[in-house]
């Protein structure tokens, strides 16, 4: 993969030791990534439209190179053990949303539950429309990488990601996935949406604070129209 360090979370950690002096997450809060400008609210957008969601049939998988394969329900992961912080969102498309509760199940903790094997390198978030957006798993397993549920202290509205989303505080919003269905610990890279060419060719890993928003210099941004328009 072309610009990725397997030591993404000690490498963002090192990065933010050297703008604060301890490397710690929440030290940083309130300072704004290489190219963003705050707005109120999130933009909504739903490339490929925004799923029905039936609670009585939804499940979360943890697939792929697993040991136990695992399925839970909508009640089960409110059940589980949740962290919850505040952090700032960040869209590729350049605009970040301050001081925003995020609350959910660490994906670290599902990975226990799983076991995950050892030739696991890559995570692919899968979502009931179909979408898909793939993370290096160091990320993915990384203290602040969560299956959010709630955010702000509510359950995610339908749509911002209902009823589950991952997210990554030093990724862009792209990887954070909504309406999460399935986590597939896989082995090689596979593009996801956004990663395709045809779609952008929007980066592997996308840190927010190294600006990895494309594979390489033919990368763009496709056109969009938000949903819900907010924050200008």
């Amino acid at each position: 993969m072309r610009g990725h360090d397997p030591g993404t979370a000690a490498w963002t950690n090192r990065y933010l030791s050297g703008l604060v002096g301890k490397g710690s997450m929440e030290q940083v809060q309130g300072r704004l990534p290489p190219g963003q400008r705050y707005v109120r609210d999130f933009i909504v957008y739903a490339a490929l439209g925004i799923p029905r969601v039936d609670l009585n049939s939804y499940r979360l998988s943890v697939t792929g190179l697993v040991e136990r394969p695992l399925s839970f329900t909508y009640e089960e992961l409110l059940r589980m053990p949740m962290k919850k912080y505040v952090r700032d969102a960040h869209c590729v498309t350049k605009w970040s949303v301050k001081d925003v509760e995020w609350e959910g199940v660490q994906i670290r903790y599902l990975a226990e539950l799983a076991g995950v094997k050892p030739e696991a390198r890559w995570v692919m978030f899968r979502c009931l429309d179909g979408y898909s957006a793939p993370v290096p798993v160091e990320d993915a397993l990384d203290e602040y990488s969560i299956v959010a549920l709630r955010i702000n202290g509510r359950p995610i509205p339908l749509e911002n990601g209902f009823p589950a989303r991952p997210f990554i505080p030093h990724l862009y919003l792209w990887k954070s996935a909504k309406w999460l269905n399935e986590i597939e610990f896989i082995e090689e890279y596979e593009d996801g949406f956004w990663e395709r060419p045809e779609n952008g060719g929007y980066h592997e890993r996308g840190n927010v604070w190294q600006e990895e928003r494309f594979k390489d210099a033919g990368g763009f941004h496709s056109r969009r129209r938000p949903i819900r328009p907010k924050g200008f």
